[in-house]
């Protein structure tokens, strides 16, 4: 699965958020909850990226979307 964050993450470094979307909609752990709460909370939907997000017990996080994107990076980094 560490591979579809991977692609999903660089779907959205290359602006491709629906193609990352599409990608990440279907895997269900950890990691790929996260990066799905990310790219609600990149769309503006902040009530479903806060469903992705307590879906792994953690709350729409304050920092910046580039911060965030870095954290998820290296977490995807981590999982590979």
């Amino acid at each position: 699965m560490a591979s579809e964050h991977t692609q999903a993450l660089d779907m959205v470094a290359q602006g491709d958020w629906l193609g990352a979307h599409e990608l990440i909609q279907d895997v269900n752990d950890e990691l790929a909850c996260l990066i799905h709460g990310y790219l609600h909370r990149e769309e503006g939907d902040f009530n479903n990226a806060n469903y992705w997000y307590s879906r792994v017990g953690q709350a729409v996080p304050e920092n910046s979307l580039e911060e965030e994107f870095e954290r998820l990076s290296q977490l995807a980094e981590g999982n590979a």
